[in-house]
């Protein structure tokens, strides 16, 4: 069965016989758990299973955000709490190495989380450079203020995702740094000139450009489309994400139900579609817009289908060995027992 261009959410810790029935028809792609959807070790693994069973496909893709700080969609009691993106960039200001090495072994030790629960894919690292104007919506979510800094702490955490079975998404590209609006909220507008945006903002992406997934970014970027945003904007991901910037791998939309978008969920779905995004993205778990989102994004094929493939290759047939009780001893001291669960 072809999938439909689509990852989705479900409304709670189980699937719903509706849910079933929906996902059953619509194969989409993948999905992506929030913290509504996740109670206890046991339940998390037993609801990514049932997943998968539905859509008959043991490699689909299962996202959720665990970033660390702000955005962790696990936490404790029963998994342990992570720093953001800043406390990395932080650390030993004169050791870089450290400073990678810890990034690193933090990636790694969510992976190893993550994948004891058949998650695959982690919507990390952050690779926006914040703008002191700019919208706190990012803020410490970002791993410092210099682009060679965010390229640095983002591909350690993105390699330590990769050892450990899981799948990075570079985020939000080409850059959400500038935005003085949340995107959650409101359709910021970028006014910075394609130098400045070149030299600062894509210099992350750029820099990362290998990697297997990306998500845009909802934002309207004046100096390429001075009209719509980069996710249902074809200038931007032709001229930036594909052009500039060199991404080849698969591009997913953030979320389609927020609210920088406008327009009906179909015509959301097909207008990010058109302009060139491989996959959408719809995360809240209504029913009603999932449905219009599958109409709207139509089925993977050509291109789109052969970037989700490649990208799925590029999960390790094995995880890295690795020595968790150890790994989190090294962690702590790092932090001084700072984000210890």
């Amino acid at each position: 069965m072809t999938c439909t261009a689509a990852i989705l959410g479900c409304a709670g810790h189980t699937v719903t016989p509706a849910e079933k029935a929906f996902f059953a028809e619509a194969c989409p792609w993948g999905f992506i758990l929030f913290a509504r959807n996740i109670a206890s070790p046991e339940q998390v693994r037993a609801l990514t299973a049932e997943l998968r069973w539905i859509v008959r496909r043991a490699d689909a893709p299962i996202l959720v955000d665990q970033e660390g700080g702000r955005v962790q969609r696990l936490g404790p009691p029963h998994w342990r709490r992570y720093p953001p993106g800043r406390a990395y960039g932080a650390l030993a200001a004169g050791d870089p190495l450290l400073r990678r090495e810890t990034a690193r072994l933090g990636g790694r030790l969510i992976a190893h989380d993550l994948a004891a629960l058949g998650i695959n894919v982690n919507c990390l690292p952050v690779l926006d450079v914040p703008d002191p104007l700019g919208h706190e919506v990012i803020g410490d979510r970002a791993y410092g203020e210099d682009a060679d800094d965010v390229a640095l702490l983002g591909r350690a955490a993105a390699e330590g995702l990769i050892a450990g079975g899981v799948l990075p998404v570079i985020k939000h590209i080409p850059g959400h740094g500038r935005a003085k609006a949340d995107s959650h909220l409101d359709l910021p507008v970028v006014e910075a000139g394609w130098d400045e945006l070149e030299a600062r903002d894509f210099a992350p992406f750029r820099a990362l450009s290998d990697m297997p997934m990306a998500m845009t970014a909802h934002v309207i970027y004046a100096a390429v489309d001075a009209a719509r945003p980069a996710t249902t904007s074809r200038s931007v991901l032709r001229r930036v994400v594909r052009g500039a910037i060199g991404f080849q791998g698969l591009v997913m939309t953030d979320d389609l139900s927020m609210k920088a978008l406008g327009g009906g969920f179909r015509e959301r779905a097909q207008a990010a579609r058109a302009a060139g995004c491989d996959v959408v993205l719809h995360c809240n778990g209504d029913l009603a817009e999932m449905k219009a989102v599958v109409e709207g994004a139509g089925r993977l094929r050509g291109r789109a289908l052969r970037r989700a493939e490649s990208a799925l290759a590029r999960l390790p047939k094995a995880q890295e060995p690795f020595d968790a009780v150890a790994g989190r001893a090294r962690f702590d001291a790092a932090f001084e027992g700072r984000w210890a669960a």
